[in-house]
């Protein structure tokens, strides 16, 4: 059975979720960002007390088709924001990975988070660009390149824009204020 899980976007949030599932008697065949696939499939009853479980630990079992389709949609952008080779055209992506028209996706997306999915994929592109500013040795010119930017001056004056400081700036703080994922 597949289910989909908000706010599951880290190997930590992986890991306690499947520890749940686990826990509860259920063979896990995958967790992945997002999404759950057990070789059993749930009762409502055991439905219910597994979204219990789960809320325990600040995660939402997703029922609603809406809800569902949403968290696709997010979960597909953080996977195309971390890519490491090449991107294909996000709203070409996400149409071919949902099987929906790219323009249906975005009106449900902003209707739903009230931002559209261009605004969520510079958000999380800028909080990407921290974590490497932080955590890497890589110059701004790299994570550019790495994360598709047309050149080290755009990505210095959409950070800028989003931040109030320079790349630089921020790797100059020593204090590095970042947004995690799940609140994106």
């Amino acid at each position: 059975m597949r289910l989909l899980v908000k706010n599951m976007v880290c190997p930590r949030c992986i890991s306690a979720v499947k520890s749940i599932l686990v826990s509860e008697g259920f063979t896990v065949k995958s967790v992945t960002l997002g999404e759950v696939e057990t070789e059993e499939s749930l009762s409502d009853e055991e439905r219910q007390c597994l979204a219990e479980k789960l809320q325990e630990i600040g995660f939402e079992l997703l029922d609603d088709p809406r809800s569902q389709l949403v968290e696709q949609i997010r979960v597909a952008v953080l996977k195309w924001v971390r890519m490491d080779e090449e991107r294909p055209k996000l709203s070409e992506c996400l149409s071919r990975q949902l099987s929906k028209d790219y323009s249906a996706l975005s009106k449900l997306f902003s209707e739903v988070k009230g931002v559209t999915i261009e605004r969520f994929v510079i958000i999380h592109r800028i909080e990407y660009v921290k974590e490497l500013l932080c955590y890497s040795q890589l110059s701004t010119s790299e994570i550019a390149y790495r994360l598709g930017y047309s050149s080290p001056a755009y990505l210095s004056s959409q950070f800028k824009q989003v931040t109030g400081m320079t790349p630089k700036e921020f790797r100059e703080l020593g204090h590095h204020k970042r947004i995690s994922l799940d609140a994106l």
